[in-house]
């Protein structure tokens, strides 16, 4: 094809192939959606109403509940207006406006998870500077910055990405709008290049070793407990992080660091695990193995 600046739709041909599935893939995908809502509200809810939660590490994961309903409501309604009604375009504005949205939540949540790291690092390694580094005034600036820096990233990585030109085809080989997908049916452009391998190294790599460094001190520090039930206490507080950590970055990994694949079905499952399957868990994860999450969902059922 031509020069295709002048398309004024996409379509989105994931999961076109099995027709016969749809309605299947419309449950399943609307069952994920709703779990994931209810169970980040569930979280939000609770850290507003629950006083003993108003600490920095329930801030920062009531934030994360927010990402993450972004992150899903940004790509996963209208997959499911794709699989029910069958109609899989969308239009040009349409697909950078899901895109600004989705880069703006997956940056904000990867910078999101490594600030919940060092919070937990400076809590267990140094707890005696812990209420200095983590006041209310600094807690409060570290998340207003991450906002505003990843809202003005979005919006420069969207509008540059805006620009490119369409070579080979107006079908993207994913079921949301993603830059990968795009980049397989623009022109070849170094620009588009170097901004995916910034962001990619500056918002995924670097925060991925952030997060892994702060849990490797952890981890070195929890060990030379002498008491048993002192090791266990410190790494009841990171399970649950770690387990989120190695969802997140292990299926964003998969999805953005592997090279194109012949099988856009092994694509599928990566950017599914990524986009809807681990802002589902996150709320499940932390309040099953969070006690005083569960004690707060357990005070508003009182109430109720």
């Amino acid at each position: 094809m031509e020069n295709q600046t002048i398309i004024q739709y996409f379509q989105i041909v994931a999961f076109s192939h099995s027709t016969k599935n749809h309605l299947l893939f419309f449950a399943l995908f609307l069952f994920i959606y709703l779990i994931g809502l209810l169970g980040n509200i569930i979280i939000i809810t609770c850290v507003i109403i629950d006083e003993h939660l108003h600490t920095p590490m329930y801030i920062f994961l009531s934030n994360l509940s927010v990402v993450d309903m972004i992150l899903t409501s940004s790509t996963l309604p209208k997959l499911l207006d794709i699989l029910l009604t069958g109609k899989n375009s969308i239009s040009f504005g349409e697909c950078f406006t899901q895109m600004c949205f989705y880069i703006f939540a997956a940056c904000t949540e990867d910078v999101l998870l490594s600030l919940m790291s060092y919070d937990r690092y400076v809590a267990i390694c140094k707890p005696l500077y812990y209420h200095l580094i983590m006041k209310r005034r600094n807690y409060i600036l570290y998340l207003l910055s991450i906002w505003m820096a990843t809202s003005v990233n979005a919006l420069f990585f969207t509008m540059t990405i805006y620009q490119i030109d369409i070579c080979h085809s107006n079908k993207i080989q994913q079921f949301f709008c993603d830059i990968k997908a795009l980049n397989k049916i623009a022109c070849a452009n170094i620009k588009i290049h170097l901004i995916m391998s910034f962001e990619i190294i500056i918002l995924g790599v670097i925060q991925f070793i952030i997060s892994l460094s702060s849990y490797v001190k952890i981890i070195s520090i929890v060990l030379n407990i002498p008491s048993i039930t002192g090791r266990k206490k410190a790494f009841s507080t990171c399970t649950s992080h770690l387990t989120v950590l190695s969802t997140f970055y292990g299926a964003g990994m998969c999805m953005y660091l592997k090279p194109p694949s012949e099988h856009p079905e092994l694509d599928l499952v990566f950017s599914t695990l990524y986009t809807a399957v681990a802002p589902m868990l996150n709320p499940i994860v932390y309040s099953l193995r969070n006690k005083e999450v569960k004690v707060a969902i357990k005070k508003i059922i009182d109430l109720k």
